[in-house]
């Protein structure tokens, strides 16, 4: 006879979790052995956010449909569903700036996770950083988008720099990155 095991929601998501934060360890291993650059799995990682986060905002603008980017601090303040399980805080320098940081008290990549010291300077949540400049492009943003803090690396917590580069023009349409 077989048991019956009944999850409520909040256990099931954090199931759904581990094992995201999994399957992207065994993903970012198997970058270090495809490259062998740290430098280079870098830039892998954003470019592969880049391209989740020019698809996501589609489901982001489904599920508000009345979301207007107004300004660079309203679409901050917003719209950054990182879809996580986790609500990101957000620090302005100045409330006018078109800059801030991104802090991730727990972030659901780094679970399991330990680097080991050869790989110091692995940005191991860098598709974070393609996805919100992916998504934020696709809504005229053009922004930098950097790891300032990384708990991995021993800061308290994690911290990713924004800041808006320009407003995109809307005949400019982005080319998808290989």
């Amino acid at each position: 006879m077989s048991k019956v095991i009944i999850q409520t929601e909040a256990e099931r998501r954090k199931v759904n979790s581990e094992l995201f934060s999994l399957t992207y360890g065994s993903f970012v291993v198997q970058l270090l052995k495809d490259f062998g650059d740290v430098s280079e799995v870098n830039n892998q990682l954003e470019k592969i956010g880049y391209n989740i986060g020019i698809r996501l905002i589609d489901d982001f603008l489904a599920r508000e449909p009345n979301f207007r980017c107004a300004s660079f601090n309203e679409t901050v303040e917003n719209a950054f569903p990182l879809y996580l399980g986790v609500q990101p805080s957000i620090r302005k320098p100045k409330p006018e700036d078109t800059e801030c940081f991104i802090i991730i008290g727990e972030n659901p990549l780094t679970d399991f996770v330990e680097l080991p010291e050869i790989y110091a300077n692995l940005c191991y949540s860098n598709v974070l950083c393609g996805v919100l400049r992916g998504a934020l492009e696709m809504i005229r943003m053009k922004v930098e988008c950097c790891f300032v803090k990384d708990a991995l690396k021993g800061d308290e917590q994690s911290e990713i720099y924004l800041k808006l580069i320009e407003l995109i023009n809307d005949e400019a349409v982005p080319d998808y990155e290989d």
